[in-house]
């Protein structure tokens, strides 16, 4: 029988998959992203999506369908989203299992880079066959309490797959990621196609990235979630009342 690849421990899986993605150096001169890709789902639903994040942690996502554009976005505080095919214009926050989403999609680094300092905790979980290839499986269980598992590539050890465990409205939900076509932007290995999806189920939806910006200028503004626009006041403000004269004698 074949051996397969040697036991690894977290951290030097970790410094592989860093420096396979391009090192330490070139990821932190990047402080901000954004990616534009082709969004597509069942029954040949396609949109476009932006993604763009900024150090440390502030993401917006958009999805541009029909002319629309919704928007979920996290300032590293808050949570928002705008859903015009709700008929909705005005912002709203995000709900609880939203919330997990998007701070998966605001770590800048990921999971991994900086995993200590982040208060997440990473295990080595040995090797699995992910569509024929060998792969070291961790589980990284975030400072939140979301449990996530990365296979990384043997030979590349760049990921290759993900899974999310999350708990939505008391019943646990499995997610799975699966990450391909890599190429090299600035230096920097970034997958260009994600599909994605409900563990075990055969529908998923894809993206293929079209187009990656390093360290585009990102305003802090375009992550905070934007006041509502007030009522049109329709009659003008009163003016204010005259003070009370004290009486005359």
């Amino acid at each position: 029988a074949q051996a397969g690849p040697p036991a690894q421990s977290v951290d030097s899986l970790i410094a592989k998959y860093i420096q396979a993605s391009g090192g330490l150096q070139r990821i932190q001169a990047i402080q901000t992203l954004r990616r534009t890709g082709k969004y597509t789902g069942g029954g040949g639903f396609e949109a476009v999506v932006v993604q763009e994040n900024k150090r440390p942690n502030s993401v917006r996502n958009e999805f541009q369908i029909q002319g629309m554009v919704g928007i979920n976005a996290y300032d590293g505080k808050d949570g928002w989203k705008i859903e015009p095919w709700q008929g909705k214009r005005d912002p709203e926050s995000l709900g609880e299992e939203e919330m997990h989403g998007i701070l998966d999609d605001a770590d800048f680094d990921g999971p991994l880079v900086n995993y200590q300092a982040k208060g997440n905790r990473v295990e080595y979980q040995g090797v699995e066959q992910i569509e024929g290839s060998d792969a070291y499986k961790l589980k990284v269980t975030l400072k939140n309490g979301t449990v996530q598992y990365t296979y990384l590539d043997a030979d590349s050890f760049l990921a290759i797959k993900e899974e999310t465990k999350r708990t939505i409205r008391g019943s646990e939900t499995e997610f799975e990621s699966t990450l391909g076509d890599y190429k090299e932007v600035g230096g920097l290995l970034l997958p260009h196609s994600i599909q994605s999806g409900a563990k075990g189920r055969p529908e998923k939806q894809n993206i293929v990235v079209e187009k990656v910006e390093l360290n585009p200028k990102l305003d802090d503004a375009r992550f905070k979630m934007p006041e509502a626009p007030k009522a049109a006041a329709t009659a003008p403000a009163a003016a204010p009342a005259p003070k009370a004269k004290p009486p005359q004698d």
